[in-house]
């Protein structure tokens, strides 16, 4: 075994070099053969929270304290005292973290120049203050400490002050002004001017805030980014989750599912092992798929999940008990979480309430909630806010009978979510400008507008939208799915399956490839598979035998 010097040494070495789970291991040694300073019981403390012993970080940033104020460095006990405040909030533990961050107020009134300890130290507080509705008290205290890490050149403290002042920016409805200031210290951290925590805390808060105001380009540039900083540290657990349930939403945005629901599976595996603010996004993103494509007991699931996390699964679970039929619950759930929302969020849950509201006949509802979505999308003209409330206004208009006045935003929707490359509220828009075109008495184009979407949500997997389509365009149950997902042609019970996904099984049961199927059915290699794996879901199966025989049991084959 390695003497403590050795294994100091070794665990140092590592630490430099990003190797965390190797400079955990090598400073666990030496602390167990001999102890450690202060200054590396804090290096032993972030490698531990960083591949996800958050116990050991925990106890090792304790003892650090205590070294430091043997050792007469207040300063660095108090930075200590902020780091475990910070650490134990994230994780759930307010009382404690209000405890240590009390002792380290308390220290500091015992230093003459206290320095950069003192501006981490107004960073929780002000944290506090931004989600407790204060914004404007937030960006004070985060000024503060932004002048304090400037002062004494720390930019740890320097850019998580910076982060913090984007965030009230937004909260308090400028949120251009606050992604330049994010857009500033995501510079610094992928230039590795900042330390390892605060730099993953810059880099998701910045992609969570991007995604929060719609602004795509920025959180897909700033998501790469993360996934390049991740894989630069192989061992690392903390923060890695949470980047693969931001590329989940992404995949989601994109009609991308197969690899959404991928990326959110290793989220939640990094969740469970280290990174528990990885949960939400995680299970929630998992949850709009399988709402998305119609497995929707699987979806709830997904969604109480992601509760458990402490955040509202909304506007995902008021939209699911919408498409079970169960309108005045989603209006409740969707209104409830509107009211308790914070300024960033509740932009995001504008668009389902205006749906939501629509389904409940409440036209003045719907209409006040697209105009709160128009006005945000006033405030920061980027893409997707733009299409959201040119959408929402075109739905209102036309169900409000005015069909002329509702075709000009809703084309300029639908080009705008091609633009963006979200095939899924491009082809549900695509349905809008249908249904108003047949209203002006233009049949011929609403029929052509009803296929083109009907192929696309057809490629997607997204069964619901598939099947209502169907409805709209007056197909027959011999010519697509039952809105009910009940009957097939020949009067054989499908179960949970689409029209088109019958036709697969029946294909793939009597033993053709996927490429004959494929032929046969007019559609790509890539849309068979993706059936069969909508399949394989809906009827909880891992094979093509065992597909096939649910086929024959139930049916199908006459």
């Amino acid at each position: 075994m390695a003497t403590s010097k050795a294994g100091l040494d070794l665990g140092r070495a590592a630490y430099d070099d990003h190797r965390w789970g190797e400079a955990f291991g090598h400073f666990g040694d030496a602390h167990r053969e001999g102890g450690l300073p202060a200054a590396d019981l804090e290096r032993f403390a972030t490698a531990a929270f960083l591949t996800g012993h958050a116990d050991d970080g925990t106890g090792a940033l304790a003892r650090a304290h205590e070294e430091f104020l043997l050792t007469g460095d207040v300063p660095g006990a108090v930075r200590c005292a902020a780091w475990l405040g910070i650490h134990l909030l994230n994780s759930g533990s307010s009382a404690a973290s209000s405890g240590w961050l009390a002792r380290g107020t308390r220290l500091l009134a015992e230093v003459d120049e206290p320095g950069a300890a003192e501006g981490l130290l107004l960073i929780p507080a002000a944290v506090a203050k931004l989600y407790g509705g204060d914004a404007a008290g937030a960006s004070a205290l985060f000024s503060r400490a932004h002048g304090i890490g400037t002062a004494s050149h720390d930019r740890d403290v320097t850019c998580l002050a910076q982060l913090g002042q984007g965030q009230a920016q937004v909260m308090l409805g400028n949120p251009a002004a606050g992604l330049e200031l994010f857009d500033e210290v995501m510079v610094a951290a992928i230039s590795g001017e900042v330390s390892a925590i605060p730099s993953g805390i810059i880099y998701c808060a910045t992609i969570g805030t991007c995604q929060a105001v719609f602004d795509l380009p920025r959180a897909l540039e700033w998501t790469m980014a993360l996934d390049r900083w991740c894989e630069g540290q192989p061992d690392l657990v903390l923060f890695s989750g949470q980047c693969h349930a931001h590329r989940a939403e992404l995949y989601v945005l994109r009609g991308q599912w197969d690899e959404a629901m991928a990326a959110a599976a290793k989220a939640q595996e990094r969740s469970s092992h280290g990174d528990p603010e990885a949960r939400f996004g995680a299970f929630y993103y998992q949850g709009e798929v399988q709402r998305l494509r119609g497995l929707f007991e699987a979806a709830a699931a997904s969604y109480r999940a992601a509760a458990d996390s402490g955040f509202d699964p909304q506007p995902g679970m008021a939209l699911l008990h919408l498409a079970l039929g169960e309108v005045q619950l989603a209006r409740r759930q969707i209104n409830d979480a509107v009211a308790a929302a914070d300024p960033t969020w509740r932009s995001r849950l504008l668009s389902g309430l205006v749906e939501i509201e629509l389904a409940a006949g409440d036209l003045a509802a719907a209409r006040s909630a697209a105009d709160d979505l128009a006005r945000f999308a006033a405030s920061y003209p980027a893409p997707m806010p733009r299409a959201l409330a040119a959408q929402a206004d075109g739905s209102v208009l036309l169900e409000g009978g005015e069909a002329t006045a509702a075709l000009k935003p809703l084309r300029t929707a639908w080009t705008l979510w091609r633009t963006l490359e979200n095939p899924y509220e491009a082809a549900r828009c695509r349905v809008l400008v249908a249904k108003a075109r047949r209203r002006l008495g233009d049949e011929e184009t609403a029929r052509m507008d009803f296929d083109a979407a009907r192929e696309e949500l057809e490629e997607l997997g997204a069964g619901p939208a598939f099947a209502m389509v169907d409805a709209l365009n007056g197909a027959g149950p011999s010519d697509g799915p039952d809105a009910s997902g009940g009957v097939v042609p020949g009067g054989a019970a499908s179960g949970p399956l689409t029209g088109r996904e019958v036709e697969v099984l029946r294909l793939v049961a009597a033993g053709k490839s996927n490429r004959a199927v494929a032929v046969e059915l007019f559609l790509s290699e890539k849309t068979v598979a993706r059936h069969l794996s909508n399949i394989f879901l809906k009827l909880e199966v891992t094979s093509r035998v065992a597909a096939s025989r649910y086929a024959y049991e139930h049916g199908l084959m006459a």
